[in-house]
């Protein structure tokens, strides 16, 4: 009967294509990206941390590369400026609020708004970044506010608590997602007892759908962790990979049905890494030596399932990783130490101590690896070696928490990073040694 059905499908998919038109091949398996321009979300397009600029400078000068400007006051915080529709936008705790503020490309305030209280608990400062879709931002604070503000001019559209709709509760060190826009929906992950993960609509934030609370008897909690979700494509489904605060999970895009739950747990319950996609699975870190692991998609009736293939000691915390012809790169936490490993087998090609970890983004030939500790590498990927071109000190004093992650447009550099007296962000031509015309 299977089989009838499926032949009944096909003909009636033959028979609406017209003669002597071949049907439109199905999208290809792998990252779904945001059809806005310039870096509209975190980790960019495609949330991989990966850049499509060419043209860029291969080594730095003495010193790194030329200051365009630096823009400060922007506030309190850890999140990573966004790019689309002409301006900046940035997030930082100034006082008791949460403020949104919109720069234009020459590091100029255009407007600031609120949206919410700060986080004034443990590492006080604001978390995630902003998203833009189609003239709007979209934005979560701490305590999972949720708001929906005008990008010209910083009109809250519309704003719902999230925590209080989904019956889900705070955790440690604060709601940290990077929403996540698909077409008309805006992806929330509150962990709640009512949903883990729901869909809002863009336009008004009514919910339009929830997946089911994780099982709480098998991960021990129902708690969202500190990742931000990506997007992708496989097998002719839609589906959303983040992380539980004990798990990793994988959801419907188009349902919210839940696909599937993956246990693994950290010593602080600290998942902060966002999921890498390459070759047909998904690869999640958790730091204090929980380490990594790679999951094969396996797709399967109605619902997609994993392959475990490898795990690895690399425990990434909150910097990310980045995968480029067929490596994946990224830092270790407890086990520390930049680190390649061949995404087939799993095969570590190298470990290097050099600098401290950080967040990894790739552009042009190069990764952009800032140290949490304020040095900005150059690194020329490879299975060789942690080859640095060049490298800079961002920060003048000693710290420990540069985590905000690198943004590269339009042959420009953006780095954040505050401290008790100052914030700033920086400007950095990385296409001309000079820096001129």
């Amino acid at each position: 009967m299977r089989v009838f059905e499926l032949a009944m499908t096909l003909a009636i998919v033959l028979a609406t294509v017209p003669v002597g038109q071949a049907a439109a091949p199905a999208p290809a398996d792998g990252l779904i990206a945001s059809p806005e321009a310039g870096w509209p979300q975190w980790r960019g397009a495609r949330r991989d941390g990966i850049s499509q600029e060419k043209g860029l400078l291969q080594a730095w000068p003495e010193g790194g590369p030329t200051v365009l400007w630096t823009a400060a006051d922007l506030g309190r915080g850890w999140s990573s400026p966004i790019i689309a529709g002409g301006a900046i936008y940035i997030t930082g705790d100034v006082g008791d609020d949460l403020r949104i503020v919109a720069l234009d490309l020459d590091g100029k305030k255009k407007w600031e708004a609120t949206n919410g209280a700060a986080w004034k608990e443990p590492h006080p400062g604001a978390r995630a970044s902003c998203a833009y879709a189609a003239g709007r931002l979209y934005h979560m604070n701490a305590h999972g506010r949720v708001a929906c503000l005008d990008a010209a001019t910083g009109k809250e559209v519309w704003a719902v608590n999230v925590l209080e709709r989904f019956a889900g509760r705070q955790i440690t060190w604060a709601l940290s997602e990077c929403l996540l826009v698909d077409g008309p929906r805006v992806i929330v992950t509150p962990g709640g007892d009512k949903a883990f993960m729901a869909a809002l609509n863009k336009d008004t934030g009514e919910t339009v759908w929830t997946s089911a609370p994780l099982p709480e008897a098998e991960i021990g909690t129902r708690r969202t962790g500190y990742a931000s979700p990506i997007l992708v494509r496989f097998g002719g489904r839609r589906l959303i990979v983040t992380m539980g605060l004990r798990c990793l999970v994988c959801v419907d895009a188009d349902t919210g049905r839940l696909q599937w739950v993956f246990p693994k747990r950290t010593k602080h319950d600290a998942p902060c890494m966002t999921p890498a996609y390459a070759a047909g699975g998904v690869f999640g870190a958790m730091p204090t030596q929980s380490g990594g692991v790679f999951l094969r998609l396996v797709a399967g009736g109605d619902t997609v399932g994993y392959e475990k293939v490898w795990e690895c000691p690399m425990d990434n915390l909150g910097g990310g990783a980045v995968v480029v012809d067929g490596l994946l790169y990224g830092s270790g936490h407890t086990n520390a130490g930049w680190v390649c490993m061949d995404v087939a087998t799993g095969e570590q090609k190298y470990i290097d101590k050099t600098l401290s970890q950080g967040a990894v983004v790739y552009a042009d030939g190069r990764l952009y690896c800032l140290a949490e500790e304020g040095d900005m590498a150059l690194v020329k990927p490879g299975p060789q070696g942690f080859g640095i071109a060049s490298r800079f000190r961002l920060v003048p004093g000693k710290c420990k928490d540069a985590w905000a992650h690198p943004v590269i447009l339009d042959k420009r550099l953006y780095l954040r990073y505050h401290d008790r007296y100052h914030d700033r962000l920086y400007c950095y031509d990385i296409a001309r040694p000079g820096g001129g015309p």
